[in-house]
């Protein structure tokens, strides 16, 4: 199932990480684990955050791809699934179908 992982990383955490290494040795991590449709980096609320679009094979999966993120920077996390525009389309047909 496609879905968005959003984070949002604690700064002072993250200024630690990133004076150590651990934040983008952590970044590269999730991505090697997850193989993103889709990544971005940015500021959201006014904290560092991330958007990460990927395929989940196992819901049990989801502790160990986000313990690093909870452990090392506090982050806020929520995952849920998403769709593409024309898989949109089709849900939306099967729901005029009806």
């Amino acid at each position: 199932m496609r879905v968005m992982l959003r984070a949002h990383f604690d700064t002072a955490a993250t200024n630690e990480g990133i004076k150590t290494g651990s934040l983008p040795a952590a970044v590269k991590n999730l991505m090697d684990k997850v193989k993103p449709e889709a990544a971005y980096f940015g500021l959201h609320e006014g904290v560092r955050s991330c958007w990460i679009v990927f395929d989940l094979q196992d819901s049990a999966m989801m502790p160990s791809l986000t313990w690093e993120l909870f452990q090392d920077f506090n982050a806020e996390i929520e995952v849920g699934p998403v769709m593409r525009p024309e898989e949109l389309a089709k849900a939306l047909g099967a729901l005029q179908s009806s």
